[in-house]
């Protein structure tokens, strides 16, 4: 169970669905690193940006389960994993979206075999709007 569970996080990683979030504004001055933001600025998380960040991720631009399982083989969560958003905009039906990806999903593979078409791998490109999703 816990390399499924990683299988679905790496998938939600990589997917990275909504790159760009919703627009914030901010609501008192506030310092980000050696940057002062404005009360007032908007601004627009990129949440792609930490899903594939260099330093974050063994491998960021591969799918690799393994970024979520410890040396003992046990599921391990990572900060840098925030498909669901973060602070206080998080999604606050992300526990039961979590839960209901695992049941489809373990449910699926328990009940079908899934292969590319005869000749054709499957590919990581895609296509970026206001969503990612892959190219056909």
């Amino acid at each position: 169970m816990p390399y499924t569970d990683a299988v679905i996080h790496e998938i939600q990683r990589m997917g990275d669905i909504v790159p760009l979030n919703l627009f914030r504004t901010v609501n008192k001055d506030t310092l980000l690193g050696k940057y002062t933001i404005p009360k007032g600025t908007t601004i627009l998380p990129t949440l792609s940006s930490v899903l594939h960040d260099e330093s974050m991720w063994e491998t960021p631009h591969s799918f690799n389960p393994q970024h979520f399982l410890n040396q003992d083989g046990k599921f391990r969560k990572r900060e840098a994993f925030l498909p669901f958003s973060a602070g206080k905009r998080v999604c606050l039906g992300e526990q039961l979206a979590r839960m209901e990806l695992f049941l489809f999903f373990t449910s699926l593979l328990q009940r079908f075999s899934f292969s590319p078409p005869p000749g054709e791998q499957p590919s990581l490109e895609f296509m970026l709007g206001a969503t990612r999703c892959p190219k056909p």
